[in-house]
């Protein structure tokens, strides 16, 4: 018999995107009922998840490390705990199921018994009464038969034990609940733009109402919830998981840039790794009580403690799903005295950095199209923010990037694309190369239309002024939308 999930459910189960199965429901080939999708449709569609229940287990233990420089590592069950919970929440719908069962079954034996008795006192001969009995008969013999198990039903409720369904209202949004993960971590993973503060049950800013299920409390917090909050089953998302397969929550989430709070935070030098001759890794680490919170794609400034004026402008390379390491791509730049301090060895781990910001609007739209990314030499570091950001909500049908390079080290992050194509099937790139960054952007041009233009795509261009306003004009001529363009000047 079918059972019937949710299109996020349905992506976990088969192993895809959820844009693509959203992309099959607009095609007509999935058909939705009340927003769920039956397990029969998702077999015949995909087959191979009948005949291959070991991809489920793989896909149970192993999950993309948060900052996608791994492939993929070993995921960590829930606590005890939660798995306790989970497993008695799981035996007591089961337990329903058969007390249910049970009482149908005994409904039909008594009807079987009343018919018999019915038969007898008409004298046996009513054919009435005998076709009753023969469906009757039929009918459980056929409730009571041995059939064959559907896979994606047993690979459902194996997720329902190891991971937590999590819906957040008045949004819709869904993700899910893995590990020893608190909520706030998991909505973050899963690239939503939730609300919070210090990111340790000090600021109360990332309270959540619970409407559905039940939470379990991770750990102790100083903020004092009152005692109406409790009874109306808010908690600290910080500081609680989920303790029940499934949980729904209330809360606001970002919109855009303007709903981001201005940050004033003095991280520490983590790193410094040389990325190529001409660009340097630069790893920021906030204070466990002061995480950066920022949207993919956006800008900080960075000043040193120095008597010397030394600030500089910078996108942020990293995916918010991480807010306490922040990396940049620092090019050699003798106009930049940040750069010039970093590529003459005098910023050492462990030094003071102060950072202002989030600025900018070069961050992702919501909606389900296919996603085209462009960039030129450092410009690849918010479009990288911006890939990760996408693979952590996992909307998009598809990702593409185009990366040219105006310098011999502009691919300095050749080997990271590499590694999405291999793991992702959804992901593509392309790495091209000219002196000319105009000229590079007009070559690009020519091949997205040669590749992408029977597509509705939404374009994201950063790079040098010459190379984003070359690129948008051209794309803007061949007939994109210039509500699908946008574009980010980078140094």
């Amino acid at each position: 018999m079918a059972q019937w999930v949710t299109v996020w459910r349905a992506a976990q189960l088969v192993g895809v995107p959820r844009g693509v199965l959203q992309q099959r429901v607009r095609a007509g080939e999935i058909e939705l009922a009340d927003g769920l999708v039956a397990t029969e449709t998702l077999l015949r569609l995909y087959p191979q998840a009948q005949i291959e229940p070991a991809g489920m287990l793989e896909r149970v233990v192993q999950i993309r490390d948060e900052s996608f420089g791994r492939r993929l590592r070993e995921r960590l069950l829930p606590s005890q705990e939660v798995l306790a919970q989970r497993l008695f929440h799981q035996s007591q719908e089961l337990a329903d199921v058969q007390r249910h069962l049970q009482r149908y079954h005994a409904l039909v034996v008594a009807l079987r018994e009343s018919l018999r008795a019915l038969d007898a006192q008409a004298g046996g001969n009513d054919p009435r009464l005998l076709a009753l009995q023969r469906q009757l008969n039929d009918g459980l013999a056929r409730a009571l038969a041995t059939e064959s198990v559907d896979v994606l039903d047993v690979m459902d409720d194996m997720l329902k034990v190891v991971s937590a369904q999590v819906t957040v209202r008045p949004s819709g949004h869904q993700f899910s609940v893995e590990g020893h993960e608190t909520l706030l971590q998991a909505g973050m993973r899963a690239g939503l733009k939730l609300n919070y503060g210090c990111g340790n049950g000090t600021c109360g800013m990332c309270k959540v109402r619970v409407t559905a299920g039940q939470t379990v409390r991770t750990m102790v917090t100083d903020y004092p919830m009152s005692e109406p909050e409790k009874a109306r089953g808010y908690v600290l998302a910080c500081a609680h998981t989920s303790a029940s397969s499934e949980l729904t929550i209330e809360t606001l989430e970002a919109n855009g840039p303007a709903d981001i709070p201005q940050q004033q935070i003095v991280t520490s030098v983590r790193a410094v790794r040389a990325l190529a001759p001409d660009t340097m890794l630069l790893h920021l680490q906030t204070p466990r009580s002061h995480r950066l919170r920022f949207l993919a794609g956006q800008w900080v400034t960075l000043g040193l403690a120095s008597g010397e004026d030394v600030h500089a402008q910078h996108p942020i390379a990293s995916c918010p799903c991480d807010d306490r390491n922040l990396q940049f791509f620092i090019p050699r730049d003798a106009a930049d005295p940040l750069a010039a301090r970093l590529f003459a060895g005098e910023l050492k781990v462990g030094d003071a950095v102060t950072l202002w910001g989030p600025n900018g609007e070069f961050v992702l739209a919501d909606g389900p199209q296919p996603l085209v990314f462009a960039a030129c030499d450092t410009g690849f570091a918010p479009v990288k923010s911006l890939i990760e950001h996408a693979l952590s909500l996992d909307a998009a049908p598809s990702i593409t990037l185009f990366w040219l390079a105006t310098r011999p080290d502009g691919h300095f992050m050749a080997n990271q694309c590499r590694a999405w194509s291999e793991a992702l099937d959804p992901f593509e790139y392309t790495l091209s190369t000219h002196g000319d960054a105009a000229t590079g952007a007009s070559q690009m041009a020519t091949a997205m239309r040669a590749d992408l233009f029977d597509i509705d795509c939404a374009f994201y261009i950063a790079g040098p002024a010459a190379f984003a306003d070359t690129l948008r004009s051209e794309l803007a001529a061949a007939g994109v939308p210039a509500a699908q363009l946008r574009t980010e000047i980078t140094t």
